[in-house]
């Protein structure tokens, strides 16, 4: 079924915020992928003996703008800055009510670890919960809304946006402010190697010798809110939120669907809530997380959805150079997929050489120009979970 937005309450971003592995603002995250900058490094923040798993996405050295209270956590302090930066460019105010959307997928794990080990931490910094960052991170800014928290696997960036453009369209909340957020610490990534998905190698999304991911961690934010908050604020709109969907189709607990069926699904309700045809879509922010199952999935959902124009639509993945940011991922391709639209330059997929005859995309290995109306962002996690977002100039 099409729904049709109310002009004034379609959701328009008005603050980016990005804190990853190449750069800790939007304007340097922006600058490096077009240069080809890559994030991925050793990983040296704990002992790795045993693990396989040697080299991650850090952050080294970050730290939030300051505050009354410090950060909780390292999760906290990547989830604060991406936000602050957000909430800076939109111009929001401790006293304009935004609600913060957080979405992760070890919450602050970083320092919970500690209380599980057995050592005694600063009470503030043993929390295991999610909410705990969503919380500091609501309290930092002076945002008074009822903080909600999600936890959707690596769809979960991706699905707080979506979410928080339906509490919108439908006029339950004026404005808020999505993070996704993740920090790597030694339990976190003793579960990630389990996995088996990571590759002592690059990441090369759809690429013929492509052999894995590589985990990061950093935060993402977009201030989000309802055309008509935004000119009552006099906020610029940078883009339009015109679709979303999300869905969980339940098919195994770590492999993708067949045919890649639940992005096919998601991706098809965000054109329709849209009301856009899959030829209007310009551009496809890939989820290409590098691993054979993923990709060659991702793009029998994209011929499911586009036909014969899944061979020649431009696609970008920017795990190749940022890592696979986990929670983070959706919410910061998000951001990139806004930067596209704003400066109507593809920004290049790094370390493919060799075309895949099983997942044909046609991927932009240089940055390249391009007039842009709408771009298709994809994201999918373990556990069947899988969003959709379709942003508009």
């Amino acid at each position: 079924m099409q729904t049709q937005h109310k002009p004034d309450r379609i959701p328009v971003i008005t603050g980016l915020g990005a804190v990853t592995p190449v750069a800790v603002t939007v304007a340097g995250l922006w600058d490096a992928l077009l240069a080809g900058a890559e994030g991925v490094s050793v990983l040296d923040r704990f002992d790795t003996g045993g693990l396989a798993c040697t080299r991650a996405g850090l952050i080294r050295g970050y730290a939030p703008p300051p505050a009354a209270r410090p950060p909780a956590s390292l999760a906290e302090a990547f989830a604060r800055g991406a936000a602050a930066e957000a909430v800076a460019q939109a111009g929001l105010l401790p006293g304009d009510g935004a609600t913060v959307i957080a979405a992760s997928n070890f919450g602050a794990l970083d320092t919970g670890e500690e209380a599980l080990g057995g050592a005694a931490p600063d009470p503030r910094r043993a929390s295991l919960a999610h909410g705990s960052v969503t919380c500091g991170v609501a309290d930092s800014l002076g945002l008074g809304g009822p903080p909600v928290t999600l936890s959707l696997s690596c769809a979960s960036g991706a699905a707080a946006i979506a979410y928080a453009a339906g509490c919108i369209s439908r006029g339950d909340l004026e404005r808020v402010v999505v993070i996704g957020f993740d920090a790597i610490s030694r339990c976190a990534w003793s579960g990630l190697c389990s996995l088996r998905t990571m590759t002592s190698d690059a990441v090369r999304p759809f690429d013929l010798n492509r052999s894995g991911t590589i985990f990061s961690e950093g935060a993402a934010a977009l201030v989000i809110e309802s055309a008509a908050s935004a000119a009552r604020r006099g906020a610029v709109p940078l883009a339009r939120l015109l679709g979303w969907a999300t869905g969980n189709n339940g098919f195994h607990m770590t492999a993708p669907a067949p045919l890649g069926a639940g992005s096919a699904q998601v991706m098809r309700e965000a054109l329709l809530r849209a009301g856009v045809s899959p030829d209007a879509v310009g551009h496809f922010n890939a989820h290409g997380t590098g691993t054979k199952p993923n990709d060659v999935t991702e793009f029998q959902a994209l011929e499911t959805v586009f036909g014969a124009r899944a061979r020649t639509l431009p696609v970008t993945a920017n795990k190749a150079a940022l890592g696979h940011m986990l929670g983070a991922a959706g919410a910061i391709e998000a951001v990139i997929a806004v930067l596209t639209l704003l400066r109507q330059t593809i920004p290049p997929t790094l370390h493919f050489e060799t075309a895949d005859p099983a997942c044909p995309v046609n991927l932009i290995p240089a940055p390249q120009a391009a007039a842009l109306d709408l771009v298709l962002s994809n994201s999918a996690g373990f556990g069947g979970c899988n969003a959709a977002l379709l942003l508009a100039q």
